[in-house]
C-alpha cells in the first residue's frame, strides 16, 4: 500500500493496519482487505494505473453507493472516505455458500423496491463512469422529463460518437445506428414511467451474498432512469435465478412489451465493451440495432 494512503487509512481509522491482503477485483482498481489493530476490517480501492481522465472515478463511485444506500431498500457497503486515489468502505465478507433457496426471491423483491426510489428528473447530478467509460448523465432541455430523449442522447448516441473517436465507427455500424434512432421513440412508446433509481451496471460480478444470506449491490454507475434498463443489464450476461425475475414482477409489475425492448438496453453496454474492449463486440451491437429494423 502506498505510504500516503496508509497514512491517510490509518488517521481515519486511529489505529494501524496490521494486515494488507490483496483480494480479487475487477480491472480497473487494485482491491485489498485491510485489518486494522483495533479489528476493525475495511476494504480498500486503489488504482492500478492513472489516468488523468478517471482522477474522480473513486468519488462518483462513492456518491453512487451513497445515494443507492437512501433508498434503503437493498444493502450497499458504507462509504468511509472517498479520495481521488482511493476508496475505503466496509468489509463485507462475499458467502456464496450462504445463499439460500430465498435469495433469488429476496433480491428480486428488493430491488423492486430501488426501483420504486424515484427522481425528478433523468440522469444525475454528475457525470459518473460505467466500468472505465465516462458516463454522461448531467442532461438538459427534453432530456430531463423524456426518457427517450435521455436514452437516445446520452447513452446510446453518447456511446456510437465515442466508436467513431476510438475507430470502431465502420460504416455499416453508423448507418444501421441512423435507422434505429429513427424508430426509437416507436420502440419504447408506452414504457413511459418516472425515473427510478438505477444501479447502473448490474451483473453477476456486481453483488455479494452477505453472512446471512442476503444480496449485496457494490460498483454502480448509478443515475435515474427506466427500471427496465437496469433489468435488461441482469440478463446481458446471465446468472440471475429465474425466481428472481418472477419476484420482481410480482412485487412490481413492469410495462407490456418490455421483453421487446430488452434488446434496445442491451445495446448501451454492449456498444460500451465495444469501445473498452474492441472489435470482439462489433457484430453483437449490430445484432442488436438490426433486431428492431
Amino acid at each position: 500500500m502506498d505510504k500516503v494512503i496508509r497514512e491517510k487509512v490509518e488517521e481515519w481509522g486511529k489505529s494501524k493496519a496490521i494486515s494488507c491482503q490483496s483480494v480479487s477485483g475487477g480491472c480497473i482498481a487494485q482491491a485489498t482487505k485491510i485489518v486494522f489493530e483495533s479489528g476493525q476490517i475495511c476494504f480498500l480501492k486503489t488504482m492500478q494505473q492513472s489516468s488523468s481522465e478517471s482522477l474522480d472515478i473513486f468519488q462518483k463511485e462513492a456518491h453512487g453507493l451513497e445515494e443507492l444506500a437512501k433508498a434503503k431498500a437493498i444493502y450497499v457497503p458504507k462509504v468511509y472516505l472517498a479520495e481521488k486515489d482511493f476508496l475505503l468502505l466496509e468489509w463485507v465478507e462475499n458467502k456464496p455458500s450462504r445463499q439460500t433457496d430465498s435469495f433469488w426471491e429476496i433480491f428480486g423483491q428488493q430491488f423492486s423496491h430501488l426501483h420504486r426510489f424515484q427522481g425528478e428528473s433523468f440522469g444525475f447530478f454528475e457525470n459518473n463512469y460505467l466500468g472505465s467509460s465516462r458516463q454522461e448523465n448531467c442532461a438538459s432541455g427534453s432530456a430531463l422529463k423524456n426518457w427517450c430523449d435521455f436514452y437516445h442522447q446520452h447513452r446510446l448516441l453518447f456511446q456510437i460518437k465515442l466508436a467513431e473517436k476510438n475507430g470502431y465507427g465502420k460504416k455499416e455500424l453508423l448507418s444501421t445506428f441512423a435507422c434505429l434512432e429513427k424508430k426509437l421513440p416507436e420502440i419504447l412508446s408506452g414504457s413511459e414511467e418516472p425515473p427510478s433509481l438505477l444501479h447502473g451496471d448490474l451483473w453477476g460480478g456486481n453483488y455479494l451474498v452477505s453472512e446471512v444470506g442476503k444480496p449485496v449491490l457494490i460498483d454502480p454507475a448509478v443515475y435515474y432512469g427506466h427500471r427496465e434498463a437496469d433489468l435488461a443489464m441482469t440478463h446481458l450476461f446471465g446468472g440471475f435465478g429465474e425466481r428472481f425475475y418472477q419476484s420482481y414482477e410480482e412485487s412490481y409489475p413492469l410495462s407490456l412489451g418490455h421483453e421487446e425492448r430488452l434488446n434496445i438496453y442491451k445495446l448501451y453496454h454492449i456498444l460500451n465493451h465495444l469501445n473498452l474492449f474492441g472489435m470482439g463486440y462489433y457484430s453483437q451491437a449490430l445484432r442488436l440495432m438490426k433486431y428492431y429494423l
